[in-house]
């Protein structure tokens, strides 16, 4: 019997230590399969990306795409880099502007059929760019629904013409109005959760000690929403620098942005090594925003 419970005595001993043993490496395992993930899909594609960009077909380092992305005349990059630049400048701020609005409104309000209205102002998510850009085009091209109500109102007498290279800054606010009216839905998901998230005991502790509306916001709802406004420009960011589907549905080459060079290169000129700089330049500017985004929206309560 006494051997028995010596041999039991053994195991759990085993055991135990083999699961302290085991214990260090518990975080390893944990993120092994974002490592894995990681290195397949993100790694891997990068390497190859600055192989393409920068090597040869011998494995010779070489500028040659590098000179032909900046100097060549067939190149748009710098108008491409610019008008990328003006659509997320104007995007992303307006986005997260209305966002916070409906937010706050249907965070605050309590009233029938609320439901239905934030699934109506979600609904958008559910289509693709190239669906957005194919419905505002109808919209607003020379008999679309615009023109033709502003005119049976007496508003104009001539439709107003937004396509065509004479008409680019028209052209710019189609694209302004089209990816405001797809998009905003998925910032103002990340927005409204966070808001969700704020306890209300706060708020009556801030009401009981005289805090204003605008004081309540300041020194409470925003600094607790933080951790959401930076997720959401992070996402949104990232997808305004790959802009492609709706730009080359109503303006096509007429406003170059980076990602519709790249498919241009890629899929009419057989540009590869070309296509893979415009992606790694579209990902290098994507990591200082995110760069900026995290340093500069960091909550200050995560800090401590």
């Amino acid at each position: 019997m006494g051997s028995q419970k010596g041999f039991l005595s053994a195991i759990h001993s085993s055991y135990y230590n083999f699961i302290d043993k085991l214990g260090k490496y518990v975080p390893y395992i944990l993120l092994a399969p974002t490592l894995v993930y990681m290195i397949l899909f993100i790694g891997y594609p990068l390497v190859q990306g600055v192989k393409l960009a920068f090597f040869d077909e011998q494995g010779r380092f070489t500028t040659a795409n590098l000179d032909y992305l900046l100097n060549s005349e067939l190149s748009y990059f710098w108008d491409a880099l610019k008008y990328t630049l003006i659509l997320t400048g104007i995007i992303v701020p307006t986005q997260l502007l209305i966002a916070l609005l409906l937010a706050f409104f249907f965070t605050s309000f309590r009233f029938k059929g609320r439901g239905v209205a934030i699934y109506v102002a979600v609904l958008p998510l559910t289509i693709s760019d190239v669906a957005a850009g194919l419905i505002w085009y109808t919209m607003l091209t020379g008999n679309g629904f615009l023109n033709k109500l502003l005119i049976n109102l007496g508003i104009i007498s001539e439709p107003i013409q937004f396509f065509g290279w004479e008409y680019r800054n028209m052209e710019i606010l189609a694209i302004v109005l089209a990816e405001l009216w797809r998009s905003t839905a998925i910032v103002f998901v990340i927005l409204f959760a966070g808001l969700q998230m704020v306890s209300q005991e706060y708020i009556e502790a801030a009401e009981v000690f005289g805090a204003s509306t605008l004081q309540r916001l300041r020194h409470i709802v925003f600094p607790l929403i933080l951790p959401s406004i930076q997720a959401a420009l992070l996402i949104r960011t990232l997808f305004a620098l790959q802009i492609f589907g709706v730009v080359w549905v109503l303006a096509g080459r007429d406003v170059p942005v980076l990602a519709g060079e790249a498919y241009y290169e890629q899929v009419s000129l057989h540009h590869s090594g070309v296509a893979a700089l415009y992606a790694l330049i579209i990902a290098s500017i994507s990591a200082i925003l995110g760069a900026i985004y995290i340093k500069f929206f960091k909550a200050k309560y995560l800090e401590q």
